[in-house]
């Protein structure tokens, strides 16, 4: 029997498995269960199944060949611009049943490990307040997608996956079914999609409402309506033009760091003659993002999401100035570096008990530790230091939190 699929795949450093030899000629929903693991998954308008293939775990969206290779070219484009979103494999295209039936295609992505849906965020420990974190993530994705003219056309809960980043959420854009690629969107686009969202979102808090994990006295209603308040300033953070006048250069600084501390990294700033005075007009533009998780992965080699990095490099920066004050002098940045990651960041994670390490990513499980240090030191009055710091934390919450990376066993899978 010849193959009958076309496989087009996304060329990348990293080597693809060899999925030829799946069961291609046979609907997604059924496929042998032995190939199928159990992750956390949200709801999909088509059939979703998650493999494991070779060591690695992908996704498989089963949906017409238009579709399939329409979200292909989004998410291709999507990741080019450096943007959240979910790894794109291929999509396997052209498929036959057995007796010549054509199927539909199937877009393959990879698992994004230590991200969750919406229902299973909430159903875990800790959840109070974390309607403001979603609503802060879905607000940053939206304006980031909005700049480089996406326009998403179905955003919801359902439609994102959610990572932890040192005591925040990012989204991830994981559905672009509905999604349109324009040069730049009009404001009557914008605030269609924005819409569009709030109903949605407003559906899914309601869901959560229902379920008893929304939080006692939180109103859905009043959350959306944040969304909008938090995409509006966000946006006009993003693009408003200012005109300064030379003796107001704080204000640049001002926006500099509020942009900053959104993870937006680089502006443009422009010196004009206006009416005879000598003025700056200062418009951002968002050409690179993700500063502090280049900086972090240039000097030691970590990779974590951009709060995570900006919180072990204030870590290694505090660590720099104590090995300054016991050496009279500054020490060179690559020297901090070094003896931060050998004598602070890996003793640390290697204190982890081994069955404990899949809980979180290594970088958040150092961000909560220095946390946990920091409530411990506060309640002695003194640095209880760093080892003991680690030795309650494992005991006292990491073992009580779920494993975000694992698959789930069937009894443990929540019916969504």
């Amino acid at each position: 029997m010849p193959i009958v699929v076309a496989l087009k795949l996304k060329t990348s450093s990293e080597p693809e498995p060899d999925f030829l030899h799946l069961p291609w000629a046979t609907p997604l929903e059924e496929w042998p269960d032995e190939l199928a693991v159990r992750l956390p998954r949200g709801r999909h308008r088509h059939v979703v199944r998650f493999i494991e293939h070779e060591g690695r775990y992908f996704a498989l969206k089963e949906l017409s060949s238009k579709l399939a290779n329409r979200e292909y070219d989004l998410l291709w484009w999507l990741a080019e611009e450096d943007l959240p979103v979910v790894d794109l494999v291929g999509v396997a295209d052209d498929r036959e049943a057995d007796d010549g039936t054509p199927l539909d295609s199937i877009l393959i992505t990879r698992h994004l490990t230590y991200s969750l849906p919406y229902l299973h965020l909430f159903a875990g420990p800790g959840s109070d307040g974390l309607h403001e974190q979603l609503i802060d993530a879905l607000a940053i994705l939206l304006a980031q997608i909005h700049l480089i003219g996406m326009f998403w056309g179905d955003c919801s809960l359902g439609n994102a996956l959610f990572r932890r980043d040192a005591g925040a959420l990012v989204a991830y854009l994981v559905d672009t079914e509905t999604s349109e690629r324009h040069e730049t969107l009009t404001d009557g686009q914008r605030q269609l999609d924005i819409d569009i969202a709030v109903d949605n979102i407003a559906g899914g808090l309601f869901e959560l409402e229902a379920l008893g994990r929304l939080g006692a006295g939180v109103d859905p209603i009043a959350v959306v309506e944040l969304l909008r308040i938090r995409y509006d300033e966000l946006w006009a953070e993003l693009t408003t033009t200012e005109v300064l006048g030379p003796d107001e250069l704080w204000r640049v600084r001002d926006r500099l760091s509020r942009l900053n501390s959104l993870g937006f990294d680089t502006v443009e700033l422009e010196l004009i003659e206006k009416d005879g005075d000598q003025v700056i007009t200062f418009r951002p533009r968002v050409v690179e993002k993700g500063h502090h998780q280049k900086k972090l992965q240039s000097q030691t080699g970590i990779e974590a999401e951009e709060n995570q990095a900006r919180r072990l490099l204030s870590a290694m920066a505090s660590f720099g100035a104590s090995l300054a004050a016991e050496a009279g002098r500054e020490m060179p940045e690559a020297v901090v570096a070094y003896r931060w990651l050998t004598e602070r960041y890996e003793p640390t994670i290697a204190a982890i008990p081994a069955q404990l390490r899949g809980r979180l990513v290594d970088p958040e499980l150092y961000h909560q530790v220095l946390d946990h240090l920091w409530f411990m030191s506060e309640d002695a009055g003194l640095d209880v230091g760093l080892k003991e710091a680690t030795e309650s934390y494992v005991a006292s919450v990491l073992a009580e939190l779920p494993d975000e990376r694992a698959v789930l066993n069937s009894d443990d899978e929540l019916e969504v």
